[in-house]
């Protein structure tokens, strides 16, 4: 069994598509949130997991958008969430509202949430990741970080596959994982993409330049 396991699309469908595009082939994709937020295409990210009925769990900008809610957000990340909910039609909106905080799959197999197992909000950093985080699942999917990272345990792997739309670890490349049960492996990948195309997108829809700006840095 092989998984496609992508997070944090952030709304890049130019990144999406060039993470779908390079993909190997695999049985399933699954999703560890935040589809929506920062970039300028929420209703093509939406329409994207959807068509595909890819498992995903809500992140914190989906229900930030979904509850219309951005307590504590930066600026930034404020005007992403405005920016979705005036772009999303209500059954996009009432998608996001719909997604749960944890999904497990494959009988069990796959737990995947957002954050942490414990917290769909707390950051999971790769000097977290230990077989405590593991509750029986032989494979746990997290995101939120942004930071590509895998670990394998003999109770099981931790993976966070990256941030689809928004690195933050240095490397401005998107980012996804292909994870093979049977064999115990995670492959990580990196996908370039036209940067510019999205920064040229940010700028026209009046989103701050900075979240254009930092996507070529990878942060």
């Amino acid at each position: 069994m092989r998984l496609g396991v992508i997070s944090d699309l952030h709304g890049n469908r130019v990144a999406l598509d060039a993470v779908l595009a390079d993909m190997p082939a695999v049985d399933s994709l699954v999703c560890a949130g935040d589809v929506v937020g920062y970039n300028p295409w929420p209703a093509d990210c939406v329409a994207a997991v959807r068509d595909r009925e890819i498992p995903t769990v809500m992140g914190n900008h989906d229900r930030a958008v979904a509850s219309d809610s951005s307590f504590g957000f930066n600026s930034m990340a404020q005007a992403g969430v405005a920016y979705a909910r005036d772009h999303l039609a209500d059954d996009a909106l009432a998608w996001l509202a719909a997604l749960p905080d944890e999904r497990t799959l494959l009988d069990g197999r796959v737990k995947i949430v957002h954050g942490h197992p414990d917290d769909p909000d707390r950051y999971t950093y790769p000097a977290d990741f230990a077989p405590g985080l593991l509750d029986g699942e032989e494979l746990l999917v997290m995101g939120h970080t942004h930071v590509q990272h895998h670990a394998v345990f003999a109770e099981g792997i931790v993976v966070n596959p990256g941030s689809v739309g928004q690195p933050r670890d240095g490397d401005p490349d998107a980012a996804y994982a292909v994870v093979d049960l049977d064999a115990r492996e995670v492959d990580e990948h990196r996908v370039p993409y036209d940067v510019d195309r999205v920064a040229e997108a940010i700028d026209a829809a009046g989103l701050p330049e900075r979240l254009g700006q930092r996507l070529y840095e990878g942060r």
